[in-house]
Parts: structure tokens; C-alpha cells; sequence
């Protein structure tokens, strides 16, 4: 099986009407997915909620941005404790790496995932067994 950790940016862009080529690019990756595929961490549910409230050129509303949340939540979904954070810094410092993308890679890591779609590190690079997709490039 293959699963493939979806970083808040793919999101994010998919919800931004105001980035319409990244948005169908968003889309389109998303689409191409099976439900059962997709894993995502409470990392980036809240990521996700704080940024298309407050930081969209039209932002959500809090009620629009709370109802996708709660779908998100039907994915699977990695939550975050002290083992899993002790194991994104030491990937964060190991691959030299943000202490965001550290904890995002050990939890699609954690997760079994082969692939992690973002636009925030090199696409190709593989850290910890997961593979960089950049469906933005």
C-alpha cells in the first residue's frame, strides 16, 4: 500500500482562490489520491485552520474553515506526542531542517508513508524513507 503525507500548503492552496494555477494544482493533486492513501497530522489540521482563517485574501470563516477541519478529520490522522516530537527534532537536526519539517517528516515517517507532497523542502530528497513530491514544481 501506498500512502502519502499531504502537507498543509496542498491544503491550504486548495481552499485559495487568489492562487488559481497553485489552487488547481492543489486540486488536481488531492484528486489524485485515494482517501484511504492520504495521511495528514494534527499538526497540520491546525496549521491549516489558523492559516485559511486569518491569512487568505479572502479568508474563511471560522465556521467554513471548522467544517473542512472536521472532514479532514475522517483521513487518517497522525497525532502528535512527546515521542513523535522528539523524533521530528532529531530528524529536523539530522537532515538540517525547520523543527516544523522535522515533526512532519517523522510523522509521515511514523505513519508508513512514501511520499510527503509539499512545496517546502526539495522535491526527490528522501528523509527518514519518505520521498519529497513537490505538485506545485
Amino acid at each position: 500500500m501506498s500512502r502519502t503525507f499531504v502537507d498543509t500548503n496542498v491544503w491550504v492552496y486548495a481552499q485559495d482562490g487568489a492562487e488559481e494555477r497553485k489552487q488547481d494544482q492543489a486540486v488536481s493533486a488531492l484528486a489524485g489520491l485515494a482517501a484511504d492513501d492520504i495521511v495528514i497530522s494534527s499538526q497540520v489540521l491546525t496549521e491549516f485552520y489558523a492559516i485559511v482563517t486569518r491569512k487568505l485574501a479572502t479568508p474563511l470563516t471560522p465556521s467554513a474553515a471548522m467544517t473542512l477541519v472536521e472532514h479532514m478529520t475522517d483521513l487518517r490522522v497522525v497525532a502528535l506526542d512527546a515521542g513523535l516530537v522528539v523524533a521530528g527534532l532529531r530528524a529536523s537536526i539530522k537532515h538540517q531542517l525547520s523543527s516544523w519539517d522535522g515533526l512532519m517528516i517523522a510523522a509521515a515517517a511514523s505513519a508508513g508513508c512514501d511520499r510527503l507532497l509539499t512545496e517546502d523542502l526539495n522535491t526527490g530528497a528522501t528523509y527518514e524513507g519518505v520521498t519529497i513530491v513537490n505538485p506545485f514544481g
